[in-house]
């Protein structure tokens, strides 16, 4: 057996983590991260962990929601095109809008950033985006994680994953139970194929100019656009109306994501008239040769959000949205199943 002697000593650094950099990033986000702060918050940024005081007498019977969720491959796209700025809002939109569908208001938000070396000027416009996205969403930026992985990630390549919580009055929980026949469906626009079917649309792309114009933009731009926070939106709205259901539009498309809110023995007919693809949608069906049904399974298709309300409160919803700069309108109505079996899989129909 034989030993080696290095001629300097290994430290953690030379091994490719810096500590310094890493204290660093922590400096300069700590004034990002307390733009998000809301009542409840304890403590500031840097402990081992994030407290959070559900402020007393705003809920009788509270109940928590938590989501997980992360951006997938449109990261590729963005490190691709050194544009990093946006991501972190799909970060905490794919999870507060997860846990907005049961009602929850959201109440904090903890993020895992990996990288193999630490950037500060890339992951602090990464955390920019975490941070605009929780004061979109009114959620607090508790804390987070930042690993730098030498060995596991190459070049400026990361990674992204986030947490939320919300909180719900128990008796205000949105479960669909009550859905019947005849209620209306109703669709909030998404700003784009928000963070969903990015590894169809990096296929359809691999040999595009990602910097070519498109529309007031980019190719590229147009794809990083950031999925939509309905969470205010959506608020504001519960705050005047019920809302019997809700679908986020995230993978499998229109097509699987409403019959998940939806009770057995029912069907979301959707109109096709009122259907109509952003151009991003178009282009990506066109130059990709994607038939519709796989564009309806993979992606949202432009709608981002569907809510099931009762038809008597239908335009009065899609009114107050539309003011609020979310577009919506009815795109369709529930129905029936019909059949032999006792109980059938909720559907999607498109008349």
């Amino acid at each position: 057996m034989t030993s080696k002697t290095n001629d300097k000593p290994l430290t953690y650094a030379s091994a490719g983590v810096d500590i310094a950099a890493g204290n660093a990033l922590v400096e300069r986000i700590k004034p990002l991260v307390k733009r998000t702060h809301r009542p409840g918050v304890l403590g500031g940024l840097g402990g081992f962990g994030g407290l959070f005081e559900l402020p007393e007498g705003d809920y009788r019977q509270p109940v928590f929601v938590s989501g997980t969720d992360g951006v997938g491959t449109k990261l590729r796209l963005a490190i691709d095109l050194d544009y990093p700025d946006t991501v972190g809002i799909d970060l905490v939109a794919m999870c507060v809008n997860d846990i907005l569908v049961s009602g929850a208001e959201p109440l904090w938000f903890l993020d895992y950033f990996a990288t193999g070396k630490l950037d500060i000027e890339q992951a602090t416009k990464v955390i920019a985006g975490i941070a605009k996205g929780c004061e979109l969403a009114g959620a607090a930026l508790l804390g987070g994680e930042t690993a730098e992985m030498p060995g596991m990630y190459s070049g400026k390549d990361f990674d992204l994953a986030g947490f939320a919580v919300g909180v719900v009055e128990k008796s205000n929980i949105i479960t669909g139970d009550t859905v019947q026949a005849g209620d209306s469906i109703i669709g909030i626009a998404s700003s784009g194929p928000h963070s969903n079917g990015y590894s169809l649309i990096r296929a359809v792309t691999k040999d595009e100019d990602l910097n070519q114009p498109f529309e007031q933009s980019t190719l590229g731009k147009t794809l990083l656009a950031p999925t939509q926070i309905y969470v205010k939106a959506i608020r504001s709205v519960l705050s005047k109306h019920p809302i019997k259901a809700m679908a986020h539009i995230t993978g499998g498309g229109l097509t699987e994501n409403i019959p998940r809110c939806l009770p057995v023995n029912t069907i979301a007919a959707l109109n096709e008239s009122q259907l109509h693809m952003p151009a991003i949608f178009n282009w990506l069906q066109e130059t990709g040769n994607i038939n519709t049904s796989e564009m309806r399974l993979t992606f949202n298709c432009g709608i981002g959000m569907a809510l099931i309300v009762s038809p008597n409160s239908a335009d009065a919803i899609c009114d107050l949205l539309n003011a609020s700069g979310n577009p919506a309108k009815v795109i369709g109505s529930i129905e029936t199943s019909s059949g032999d079996s006792a109980e059938q899989a909720p559907t999607v129909s498109y008349v």
